[in-house]
């Protein structure tokens, strides 16, 4: 990616635009508009306009909207493939999940939305609210700024867009200056789809515009860094509007003795390398009990060594794409480095590949411990550390001592211990069994604790966050003046101690209380 700008005679920018390259061949494939704050603000206005008209539609309404976006999706899906693998350089594989969990989303938020946002009825045994109807209502916040990132363009993009959407906001979407050009396409569907104008904008640009929009949306939705998180966090406090973050990880994966072998490294092999290890829940540590951990490591040395990576093309082609983000490649080479020099032996791997693109070889480490950075940090590449614990009590012991607590996997032929063990882990998601397959359970909430987030994603928080809760409380058979009310008669709170002592306290009596 690189960044270009005319200058007025002022100095003032102008025309400033970035240019966008496959990480892949290196090749440029797009160019897009570094927006100003003042453009930012303008798209967060012509939203602000747009809005009210979009949330006076019935939840069924926008719900057709999304299946127009849904048809769309399907019909175009090569297109947004292509472009992808074109601005992200993962491979076709992993850009028909981001197809397959947009279609999806779609799909789900356009049925269990009006589910979501009813009013709730409320009960209350208070004597001064005796015969009140009360309820809660959901209202939308008006303009939600989204902030996505680099690794995947579709799903933690417009992929936050859309419930967001569904709440009745307006959406003005900010990719990642590495990966715009998929976010455009999203714009470009709704044009074509008919949407009402302006509820759905993206402005493309680095760092200041993202700033920008942390700086006039109603609602900010970040993914990324936590580094860049706790800044946003910071800057929506002082503005005092709420924000949800899904922040890094360094997601864990516990293998216990009595655990499939197959399935184990199946798992491992894939949550560890898929989207070339580019994702948040990516399995970044594996914890083995030291009854399986030879035949464990054994079997996962032999799929490492199958696993291909080149520049993608087409289905079949290769398993691991190219490092997307430039600094990246750094971090992961560091982190190896590391590792090696505190006494660990790479079994597979270890290096930057050769050639064309930024591609780092899928690496397998072993004789690893918590002294090193590769079990402390996010890595966020193709690489896989593997630490033999002597049981499960050390397991669970190694994995909530990080920083971070994002996601956690344990593979078990033993459902009850599994069980027993995730409810143990310091960790928003735990899967059994799995390793990521909860990411496209859209009613299972996805979220962060410790410093990998604030909020969740999915589920029934992950659309009511983007509303403001509104309590009603309706005096359905008012009377003149009640008995609480001023000026004060003794006789009338005597009653009222009376009514409490009757509602509350001799139930206590009963009960010996």
């Amino acid at each position: 990616m690189a960044q270009t700008r005319s200058l007025t005679p002022d100095g003032a920018r102008a025309d400033a635009h970035i240019a966008v390259d496959n990480p892949a061949t290196g090749a440029v494939v797009g160019h897009v508009a570094d927006a100003s704050a003042q453009e930012v603000a303008q798209a967060v206005a012509r939203a602000r306009q747009a809005q009210p008209g979009w949330a006076e539609l019935s939840a069924r309404s926008r719900a057709e909207f999304f299946t127009r976006g849904r048809r769309w999706l399907l019909t175009h899906r090569q297109e947004i493939i292509d472009s992808i693998v074109a601005e992200n350089g993962k491979t076709e594989e992993d850009a028909i999940v981001e197809i397959v969990y947009g279609v999806s989303a779609f799909a789900h938020w356009a049925k269990r939305a009006r589910h979501y946002l009813a009013d709730t009825k409320i009960r209350s045994l208070s004597p001064f609210v005796l015969g009140r109807s009360m309820y809660t209502r959901r209202v939308p916040l008006g303009v939600v700024g989204v902030i996505g990132p680099w690794n995947n363009p579709l799903i933690n993009s417009f992929g936050d867009a859309i419930p967001a959407l569904a709440a009745g906001n307006a959406v003005v979407l900010k990719p990642s200056e590495y990966t715009p050009l998929t976010a455009l396409l999203m714009e470009k569907m709704t044009r074509e789809c008919g949407w009402p104008k302006d509820v759905f904008q993206v402005v493309t640009g680095a760092g200041a515009t993202g700033q920008a929009l942390v700086d006039t949306a109603d609602f900010v939705m970040f993914t990324g860094s936590t580094k860049t998180g706790r800044a946003v966090a910071a800057r929506a406090g002082e503005r005092l509007v709420p924000c949800s973050l899904e922040l890094g990880g360094k997601d864990a994966l516990i293998v216990l003795a009595d655990a499939s072998l197959e399935r184990a490294v199946n798992v491992t092999l894939h949550g560890a390398l898929c989207n070339g290890g580019q994702m948040c829940t990516s399995v970044e540590r594996v914890y083995v009990e030291e009854p399986v951990y030879d035949a464990f490591v054994a079997r996962l040395r032999r799929r490492f060594e199958e696993v291909t990576s080149a520049a993608p093309a087409g289905l079949g082609s290769t398993d691991v794409g190219a490092m997307t983000f430039p600094p990246q490649m750094g971090i992961v080479e560091d982190h190896v480095k590391d590792a090696v020099g505190r006494g660990a032996r790479v079994l597979v791997g270890g290096h930057t590949a050769p050639g064309p693109g930024r591609f780092f070889e899928p690496t397998l480490l072993v004789d690893v411990d918590h002294t090193m950075t590769c079990m402390r940090e996010e890595t966020f590449g193709p690489t896989l550390p593997v630490m033999k614990v002597a049981n499960a009590e050390e397991a669970v012991r190694l994995v909530n001592d990080s920083t971070y607590g994002l996601q956690a996997s344990i593979i078990s032929s033993n459902m009850k211990r599994a069980r027993h063990l995730a409810e143990r882990l310091e960790a928003g998601c735990v899967t059994i069994n799995d390793a990521q397959t909860n990411y496209m359970a859209f009613g299972l909430p996805m979220g962060g604790w410790k410093e990998s987030g604030l909020g969740v994603r999915h589920g029934a928080e992950g659309i009511r966050k983007y509303t403001r809760l509104q309590a009603v409380s309706v005096n359905r058979f008012p009377t003149r003046r009640d008995l609480h009310m001023l000026p004060f008669d003794p006789s009338a709170y005597r009653s009222i101690l009376r009514l409490v002592d009757l509602m509350y306290g001799n139930r206590l009596r009963r009960r010996g209380k």
